[in-house]
């Protein structure tokens, strides 16, 4: 497709004027195709909730581990600032895709989907982001919750699309990060423009995003292969995560050797079993979790602090998720709260609120054995 065949409508996400801007355009131009800022998971979501249909059960096995807790927590929060600012507003996040979708079933334009998987472009600024940066946007999804600022103007929204005003935030605190959330974005939905056949299009997209792909449709030689925009590319190993690996692994050795030694660690195994268990069990209820579920973390606790790839929280979060009968209306409400009340009243929340706890516990555990068990055992091997 040509650049000169394409119009393109940048929107605030949240904007009154933005749906009938939408509308207005698509009925003006009657292009071949309206192509919109979505991909396929919230296209389906999408029409899913606008036309009432039945809710599916949250899958809490896969929200709590590992990296999908992180991109859960951030989808979170984006969700929620969205609909903060809709509320402010009185408009429904997404509601001019909405327009656009319906607009151009009306004309019988095609629709085009054109934005890269939201669960991919997470995970791709969650890996160029730093233990400290992360540490810096979970002060953020905390902090929010007890801002009450409200949007006055919404000038100041479409000037930067709802999106990229909360990814500003991530410009400043993670250059890297906001590159993926948004240049990169520019550059993927340029090339699926790029690779629309239909002489005219009408694109919707975020007002933040205009600018970026504007330039690289004029300059298609700028953007990158596609394969660089849609793989997660395997990060060398920190140094942080290296040693919480090798603790594990240097506990067993320590445990080998003592036993062809011929030294009883039965005390020494007794007190690893105790501590890590004790500070997991209290990591987990003192995050508010029913007492089965901090039995399971005391448990789980010194079988997992040896397993690099399992983690005591999945277990406690798993048992708590089935005795608070968490639902996907627990994951849809989770981004309508407005205090931190609120917040502790979801029993998603709450579940993900133990994983986090236990977790934490368990780890404290885990380092508190080594001067008290790892440390006495090396010195009874060697005899020093």
């Amino acid at each position: 497709m040509a650049p000169e065949n394409l119009k393109i409508v940048g929107t605030a996400h949240v904007s009154k004027e933005s749906i009938d801007e939408v509308r207005e355009t698509i009925i003006a131009n009657h292009p071949d195709v309206v192509a919109v800022e979505l991909d396929l998971n919230r296209y389906h979501n999408m029409l899913a909730e606008k036309n009432g249909q039945e809710k599916q059960n949250v899958n809490i096995r896969e929200i709590i581990k590992g990296d999908k807790l992180s991109i859960f927590l951030v989808s979170m929060f984006l969700s929620y600032l969205q609909k903060r600012i809709g509320d402010d507003l009185g408009v429904k996040p997404g509601s001019e895709m909405l327009a656009a979708i319906e607009t151009a079933e009306e004309i019988g334009s095609k629709v085009a989907l054109i934005d890269r998987d939201i669960s991919l472009t997470l995970k791709r600024a969650l890996n160029k982001m730093s233990w400290l940066e992360k540490g810096k946007f979970l002060y953020g999804i905390v902090a929010s919750l007890f801002s009450k600022d409200e949007i006055e103007d919404i000038e100041t929204i479409k000037d930067g699309d709802t999106l990229t005003e909360v990814m500003e935030y991530f410009k400043e605190m993670s250059p890297q990060a906001y590159d993926v959330l948004v240049t990169e974005r520019d550059a993927y939905m340029a090339q699926r423009l790029l690779e629309i056949n239909d002489e005219s299009v009408v694109a919707v997209v975020g007002a933040g995003h205009k600018k970026g792909i504007k330039k690289y449709m004029e300059h298609p030689e700028e953007i990158p292969p596609i394969e660089d925009l849609i793989t997660i590319k395997k990060s060398r190993i920190p140094v942080v995560k290296l040693i919480l690996f090798s603790i594990p692994l240097i506990f067993i050795i320590i445990f080998v050797l003592a036993i062809l030694h011929g030294i009883n660690i039965q005390t020494s195994l007794l007190n690893f079993i105790l501590i890590t268990g004790t500070f997991s069990f209290l990591g987990c209820i003192l995050s508010g979790s029913k007492i089965y579920s901090a039995g399971t973390a005391f448990v789980v606790a010194p079988l997992t602090t040896i397993h690099p790839l399992l983690a005591a929280g999945w277990f406690s979060g798993i048992v708590e998720a089935k005795l608070r009968h968490v639902s996907m209306d627990d994951a849809v409400e989770i981004s309508n709260v407005e205090s931190f009340r609120e917040l502790l009243g979801n029993n998603l929340f709450r579940v993900l609120l133990v994983v986090v706890g236990t977790n934490i516990g368990a780890s404290i555990g885990l380092f508190l054995t080594i001067p008290n068990v790892l440390i006495p055992l090396f010195n009874k091997i060697f005899g020093f």
